[in-house]
């Protein structure tokens, strides 16, 4: 797996459909989440545990979402990803720093992603990017709205995402991974949504199902007018000998001349997979 930072789409694969794992890593997502917990029901929890551990390897490194601190297969999930295969473990219902501190310390050599889904959790963001090992927050929007006893929009749900956006940044943490669209036939709903988490400084979108994937992984790439743009305020700052100049009747500052090169450096990335 390529730097995190590269990582635009993370798609949930049930973790009791194994015969689907393997299509998965060949979807065209940037990451894949073998999923221990909303996707199973909980009559097959051993099963799908057991199916995924013995599919990982080391040759194939996942990300494994596993069941909250408060159930009963948490326990045996973090054994489970104890095992080589295993990037990062995505916890459930992330809501206090130290639950994360002992995953952690659980697992050493795994990254972490605390999922970020209730009233809680929000309220306790700091600390939580405050964990050691934590690599980027990602929003679970559906079970927060039901924490919250929410019927939102994505646009009434922009102050809760901008906290985690703000708690990355202060944590210097990877931006965040926006919670998945719940459209599956309407790619450009899913377009939509991921543009609008972009522009809040979101990274990246959780996918429920690989239809979505090439519009996220569009969504959170440089478009060619970006990269046009980009290109042009790269050459009028290198020709300007660093004095002052303008650009599309715009001042050229430092500002603008770093967002161009974040956005060349973006677009010139080897490909994740």
């Amino acid at each position: 797996m390529n730097s995190p930072l590269l990582h635009r789409s993370y798609l949930f694969v049930p973790g009791n459909r194994p015969e689907r794992f393997d299509k998965a890593l060949a979807s065209g997502a940037d990451t894949v989440i073998v999923d221990l917990e909303d996707a199973v029901a909980p009559d097959q929890k051993d099963a799908a545990r057991l199916a995924v551990g013995m599919w990982l390897s080391a040759a194939r490194p996942v990300v494994v979402r596993i069941n909250a601190v408060d159930t009963p297969w948490f326990r045996d999930d973090l054994a489970l990803c104890q095992r080589a295969g295993v990037a990062a473990v995505i916890l459930a219902k992330a809501e206090r720093g130290e639950d994360l501190a002992a995953v952690r310390q659980a697992v050493p050599a795994s990254a972490l992603i605390p999922l970020v889904e209730s009233a809680a959790g929000i309220d306790n963001l700091r600390e939580i990017a405050g964990v050691p090992g934590v690599q980027r927050l990602a929003f679970g929007a559906i079970d927060f709205q039901l924490d919250m006893n929410m019927r939102a929009t994505f646009d009434e749900l922009v102050f809760f995402r901008s906290r985690i956006v703000l708690a990355s940044r202060l944590a210097n943490l990877a931006a965040p991974i926006d919670s998945p669209s719940t459209a599956i036939d309407e790619m450009s709903e899913v377009a939509d949504e991921a543009q609008r988490a972009r522009r809040l400084g979101f990274g990246a979108k959780l996918c429920i199902h690989p239809r979505q994937i090439e519009s996220v992984n569009r969504s959170f790439s440089p478009s060619a007018a970006e990269v046009a743009w980009a290109e042009r305020v790269i050459s009028a700052a290198a020709a300007s000998g660093g004095a002052a100049v303008a650009l599309d009747g715009k001042m050229i500052d430092k500002p603008v001349i770093l967002r161009a090169q974040a956005i060349l450096r973006d677009v010139r990335a080897p490909s994740a997979g």
